[in-house]
């Protein structure tokens, strides 16, 4: 896998992070970090959506987000509860 440097969200991103509690950011970004460090870490459960060169990743039960990555950069496209974290709202 590529050597990662940086993580950086998108404007949508980074909007639907804002509004996260607290708690939900602290474990969003222990997981970019798993990420980074350990891509198959087990409670990311990575998954390539169908068709795409996108992949989503779980930051808990009940909250997602999706990713790729281009260059040695991490790009996180959607984050948020299920739906909205997997960008289908």
């Amino acid at each position: 896998m590529k050597v990662i440097i940086e993580v950086r969200l998108t404007e949508r991103a980074e909007k639907s992070y804002t509004k996260l509690p607290l708690h939900v950011k602290k474990k969003a970004k222990r997981q970019f970090k798993r990420l980074i460090d350990i891509p198959k870490y087990p409670s990311l459960r990575v998954k390539k959506k169908q068709g795409e060169n996108i992949f989503e990743a779980r930051v808990d039960y009940h909250y997602r987000f999706t990713f790729i990555v281009e260059e040695k950069t991490l790009w996180i496209l959607s984050i948020g509860p299920h739906d909205e974290g997997l960008g289908k709202k």
